[in-house]
C-alpha cells in the first residue's frame, strides 16, 4: 500500500508539473530581457506575424525542456543531480513565462499540439535516464547545443527592428549555453552520432509543425 500511495503520489505530481508547463502562466524569476524604450516598435502584419511563429516555436522548446527536466530529475537516483535537474527546470521556467507573452503581444497563440511536445520529450528524457546519468547529461549537451543554433538561426530570421523578441532570444541562446557547459561540468557523456541525428530530425519536425501549429 506504501509503495501505491507512493507511485499514486508522483504520477500526480509529473500530472501537475505537465499542465503547469503546457496551460499555466508563470511569472517569471527574473525580468523578461526587452528593452524598456520597445513601446514605439513599428511592425507590420507579415512581420508580426512571422515573429509570433517564431516565439511560438521558442515557447514548444521550453514546454519541451520542462518535460526533459522534469523526467530526468525523476529518472536519476543521485539526489544532487536530481536537485540540478529541477534547478535547470525553474530557470526554463523564465523562458517559458517570456516567450508564451511574447507570442501574445505579438497577437499570435501557443502550440496547440503542446501536450503532445510535452508527452514526447518527456519519453526522450526517461529513455535518456535509463542509460545512466552520464547519457543523461549527454543527452542535455546535445539537446542545448541544438537549440543554441535554433535560436542563432531565428535571430537572424526575426525582422530588424523587433528589439523585444529579439532581446529574447538572446537572453535564452546565452543561458542555454551555460546550461550545456553545467552539464559537461557534472560529467557528460557524447551522444552516439545516430542519436544525435535521430534528435536533429525530430527537433526538425517540431520547429516546422509548431511554426504553423
Amino acid at each position: 500500500m506504501p509503495h501505491f500511495s507512493s507511485a499514486l503520489d508522483a504520477t500526480i505530481h509529473h500530472c501537475d508539473e505537465a499542465l503547469r508547463a503546457i496551460f499555466g502562466y508563470r511569472v517569471p524569476r527574473t525580468p523578461c530581457p526587452a528593452p524598456s524604450d520597445d513601446a514605439g516598435q513599428t511592425l507590420t502584419t507579415a512581420e508580426k506575424r512571422h515573429a509570433a511563429a517564431l516565439m511560438r516555436v521558442n515557447h514548444v522548446g521550453e514546454v519541451c525542456a520542462q518535460a526533459l527536466y522534469n523526467a530526468q530529475a525523476a529518472s536519476t537516483k543521485d539526489p544532487a543531480l536530481k536537485a540540478h535537474f529541477k534547478a535547470a527546470a525553474i530557470e526554463e521556467g523564465d523562458h517559458l513565462a517570456w516567450t508564451r507573452a511574447r507570442v501574445a503581444q505579438l497577437g499570435g497563440r501557443t502550440s496547440v499540439l503542446n501536450p503532445l511536445w510535452y508527452a514526447g520529450a518527456f519519453g526522450f528524457g526517461c529513455l535518456a535516464g535509463r542509460f545512466g546519468d552520464a547519457i543523461s547529461l549527454g543527452f542535455v549537451v546535445e539537446t542545448e547545443r541544438q537549440v543554441e543554433a535554433h535560436l542563432e538561426g531565428h535571430l537572424h530570421s526575426l525582422p530588424s527592428n523587433d528589439t523585444t523578441s529579439r532581446a529574447i532570444v538572446e537572453q535564452m541562446k546565452n543561458d542555454e549555453v551555460a546550461h550545456a557547459q553545467q552539464a559537461l561540468d557534472k560529467g557528460a557523456t557524447p551522444l552516439p552520432a545516430p542519436i544525435t541525428t535521430l534528435m536533429k530530425s525530430a527537433a526538425k519536425v517540431m520547429t516546422t509543425v509548431a511554426y504553423r501549429l
